[in-house]
């Protein structure tokens, strides 16, 4: 008995073993599906034409919104130590941001070949603001930040290198398209781009703003990246644009010192000395963020806007971000942007026309590394180079031009192919009609480039398909055709004959008996009186 009871066991265990191997296999078989159907519909989804225009759209009003409630949040305790009410700095930024709104609709209007040829117009006003900002006497800011970039004008401030930034991406993406399609080199090519880019890169330099110049050589290493240059090229940029940095933070001491605040941050070791001089602000911005935790202390529940943290709303707002909203609330402005970047990359690639290709992935880079820069030296993991927090800080300039840059990114979704084509056939979209977009038209690929060889086709001499004045207005093919005719039959002393078959043929026919009508026709009289006559009884009598 006690030889056969396992042997019963085992045979009963068996359909149990099978049973469950079928289910795990059932199971298995069911997440495969599930998941290949998640994924063919996330596939679908992003399938959809005008995916890429929502996303940044809702994206850039949801920074814009976001920024706006951490200003106010931020700014209550300045704007009361001012002596005015806890709205003031809210109401400010409030009404530039309603500017730049006003700026991004105007972005959305205008046409891809506008843009293309307002450019130079856009690189001579940037480069006659940075050359007043360094007129004594014109250029501020040196006293409260260190660097004269601003100009007062009426009480509001412009930083032109901020403008500078736009009109470079826009000048740079028109040059770059144009001389590529048009030259053999880069040097060709790029040349116009490369001398606009160092003479903007040494204007911000001058005015001692090494974080504007650090974004202008982002925005020129962009244009260089996706020009489709070598990689000698773009090392080569790359290289100089180090050097020059470092060279700027050689020149000053306080920005050495940037360098040791920065080890002191990274590997969270500040000193006693430190967190009282060089690195008081990054000490108190990383302190703010480990208060915050992972759901934050709550909207306006800052601690350290009660002038702890120095430049609370505009370098350093991201720390109070992570100290009211927590951690996920730093991780949703961190997504917030990658969705842009992401997005906007894609937008680019959708685009067979390469101006508006190198355009879209300028203007995304620019703001999203620019962003990443921001968020990467409150948390310590780059040195502080006084750079805002695109759409979320508190400032002028920065805001009505980086809603201007994201109106143009848009407006470059918008003109997709298949953005184009989808609102051709099934209508704009609810937004659009809100804000009185129009439709918009495709882009033709090369178009310009083909516009100008048409307007230059005379330095290569006349085209053969042009007619030609004179008898008839006949084309060059039938002109020579004719022309030999005519001196082969001088040759074979045949010139009294007509000058093709029907003639020669018409003439060997005997007359045609000429009516009534054609003869009134050829007298003079008006043929419908000469028919009258005719249907009279008398004049059929005759």
């Amino acid at each position: 008995m006690s030889t056969r009871m396992p042997e019963k066991n085992s045979r009963a265990r068996r359909p149990q073993a099978a049973q469950k191997q079928q289910s795990n296999n059932a199971d298995r078989n069911e997440s495969a599906r599930v998941w290949k159907t998640l994924g063919g519909r996330v596939q679908e989804v992003l399938a959809k034409p005008q995916l890429n225009y929502m996303v940044i759209l809702t994206v850039t009003m949801l920074l814009t919104g976001l920024g706006l409630v951490m200003v106010l949040s931020s700014s209550m305790v300045n704007s009361r130590a001012s002596g005015g009410s806890v709205y003031t700095e809210f109401f400010r930024q409030a009404a530039i941001v309603v500017v730049g709104l006003i700026a991004m609709w105007f972005a959305l209007r205008i046409s891809p070949q506008r843009m293309r040829k307002l450019s130079p117009y856009l690189m001579g006003l940037a480069f006659i603001l940075l050359i007043a900002v360094l007129i004594p006497g014109v250029g501020v800011g040196g006293d409260e930040v260190g660097s004269n970039s601003w100009i007062r004008f009426a009480g509001v401030g412009i930083q032109p290198s901020e403008a500078a930034k736009l009109a470079l991406a826009v000048f740079g993406s028109s040059v770059a398209a144009h001389g590529i399609a048009k030259y053999n080199t880069v040097n060709q090519a790029l040349g116009p781009l490369f001398a606009a880019g160092g003479v903007f890169m040494l204007l911000v330099m001058l005015q001692k703003d090494l974080g504007m110049m650090l974004l202008v050589g982002i925005v020129m290493l962009a244009l260089v990246f996706f020009a489709g240059t070598n990689q000698r090229v773009f090392l080569g940029a790359l290289g100089v644009i180090f050097l020059v940095g470092v060279g700027a933070i050689a020149l000053q001491a306080y920005r050495s010192a940037r360098i040791t605040t920065w080890m002191d941050a990274l590997f969270l070791n500040f000193s006693d000395s430190s967190t009282q001089g060089s690195a008081y602000q990054s000490h108190q911005g990383i302190l703010s963020l480990s208060d915050g935790g992972f759901t934050g202390l709550g909207l306006g529940q800052s601690r350290a806007k009660w002038f702890y943290l120095p430049e609370a709303t505009n370098d350093f707002i991201f720390a109070v971000v992570g100290e009211e909203l927590g951690f996920l609330g730093a991780i949703l402005v961190v997504v917030l942007f990658g969705l842009l970047g992401w997005f906007g990359i894609r937008t680019a690639l959708k685009h067979t026309d390469p101006f508006m290709r190198m355009l879209s992935a300028t203007l995304t880079l620019g703001v999203v590394v620019q962003a990443m820069i921001n968020i990467g030296y409150v948390v310590g993991l780059l040195p502080v180079t006084g750079i805002q927090l695109p759409l979320i800080s508190a400032g002028g300039t920065s805001a009505v031009i980086t809603l201007i840059a994201m109106g143009l990114l848009a407006n470059c979704a918008r003109h997709e192919p298949e953005t184009v084509s989808s609102m051709q056939h099934e209508g704009r979209p609810l937004i659009d009609r809100i804000l009185m977009l129009p439709e918009p038209l495709p882009v033709i690929a090369g178009a310009e480039r083909r516009q100008d060889r048409r307007n230059t086709t005379q330095q290569f001499g006349e085209p053969v398909t042009r007619q030609r004045g004179g008898a008839g207005r006949v084309g060059q093919d039938a002109r020579r055709e004719r022309d030999r005719l005519e001196e082969s039959r001088r040759r074979v002393g045949a010139e009294f004959h007509e000058r093709d078959y029907d003639g020669r043929r018409h003439g060997s026919l005997p007359p045609v008996r000429e009516t009534r009508s054609e003869r009134a026709a050829r007298e003079g009289m008006p043929r419908t009186t000469q028919a009258r006559r005719s249907n009279r009884p008398d004049s059929r009598r005759r």
